[in-house]
C-alpha cells in the first residue's frame, strides 16, 4: 500500500484532503476568493468581459470553477479554453464546436461563424455563452485584439455572450499596453486575488481537514505558521506542504502534525 493511501487508515480520513477533486463549494472560502467568485459572477450576469489575475497556485482557476458550478446549465453554454496557445483559430475553433457546428476551414468564415453562433445561443436558445480562457497571460497581442473584435459585432450594443481572462499578473500589465487601449476599455470588471494571510490559511487547512472527516485540530498552531510562511499563503503550495507534513507524521506514527514534520516538508519542497 503506497504512502498516499495508508494517509486515509494513520488519520482516520473519510477522503483524502488537499486533493484537487475536491469540489470548491466544500471548502472554506479566504476573502480573495470569494471576491474573485464575485466579481466573476458579475461579469456573467452583466455579460461583460472580466480578467482575473493572481500569481501560480493562487486559486484562480479554483474560483472560476466555484462560480461556474453555481450556474444553471439550462441557460448557460460554458466554453472552457485551458490553453490559449492553439491561438485564435482555435479558440474559435472551440466556440463553434461548443456551440454544436463543424469549424469552417475558411479563417475569414470561421471569425463570423463563431460570432453568430454566439448571438444566436442567447438569441434563439435563450442560454448565454460564458467564454473562459485560462492561462490568458499566454494570448499574444493579435489574440487579445481578435477577441475583442469578436465582441463587436454588435455596434457596442448588448454583448450576446461573457468572457472571462484568468492569467498571471502580467496579463493586467499586457492589457495596459497602448495598442490594446480599446480592449482594456471594454473590461468591466477586473482582481488580482492576492495571498492568504495566516487566519486565512488556518481556516483552509481546517477546512480541507474538515471535509476529510476530521473536525479535531490535527495541525499545531506552530506547523500552520511555518506552512503558511513557506507557502506565502498561496493555497497549491499550502496544499503540497500540507499533504507532505501528513505524511511526515504518519511515517514518524504521530498524531498530530507538529512543527518538526511541517519543517520535515518544507525542507522536501526546497531542496
Amino acid at each position: 500500500m503506497s504512502s498516499i493511501s495508508t494517509l486515509q487508515t494513520h488519520f482516520g480520513f473519510t477522503r483524502l484532503p488537499f486533493g484537487r477533486a475536491i469540489p470548491p463549494a466544500a471548502l472554506t472560502q479566504h476573502p480573495g476568493h470569494r471576491e474573485a467568485v464575485a466579481r466573476i459572477r458579475w461579469c456573467i450576469e452583466h455579460r461583460r468581459m472580466g480578467v482575473i489575475a493572481g500569481e501560480v497556485g493562487a486559486g484562480k482557476t479554483v474560483a472560476a470553477r466555484a462560480a461556474l458550478d453555481q450556474l444553471e446549465p439550462s441557460r448557460h453554454q460554458i466554453i472552457y479554453v485551458p490553453d490559449p496557445t492553439i491561438g485564435i483559430r482555435g479558440i474559435r475553433s472551440a466556440i463553434v464546436t461548443a456551440l454544436g457546428s463543424t469549424p469552417s476551414f475558411f479563417s475569414g468564415a470561421l471569425a463570423a461563424q463563431a460570432a453568430s453562433l454566439l448571438a444566436g445561443e442567447l438569441d434563439e436558445r435563450s442560454r448565454l455563452p460564458v467564454i473562459v480562457i485560462d492561462e490568458a497571460h499566454l494570448l499574444s497581442v493579435e489574440d487579445l485584439e481578435a477577441l475583442r473584435m469578436l465582441s463587436n459585432v454588435s455596434m457596442d450594443t448588448e454583448s450576446h455572450f461573457a468572457l472571462l481572462l484568468i492569467g498571471q499578473p502580467t496579463l493586467r500589465r499586457q492589457l495596459k499596453m497602448a495598442v490594446l487601449s480599446a480592449l482594456d476599455q471594454r473590461i468591466g470588471t477586473r482582481y488580482t486575488i492576492g495571498p492568504m494571510t495566516l487566519e486565512d490559511t488556518a481556516d483552509y487547512i481546517k477546512g480541507h481537514l474538515g471535509f476529510a472527516g476530521r473536525a479535531d485540530p490535527l495541525f499545531s498552531e506552530d506547523a500552520i505558521k511555518v506552512i503558511h510562511q513557506a507557502s506565502r499563503g498561496y493555497p497549491r503550495t499550502v496544499n503540497n506542504l500540507a499533504l507532505a507534513a501528513l505524511m511526515a507524521t504518519r511515517s514518524m506514527q504521530g498524531a498530530i502534525v507538529d512543527q518538526s514534520a511541517a519543517q520535515s516538508a518544507v525542507t522536501e519542497f526546497t531542496e
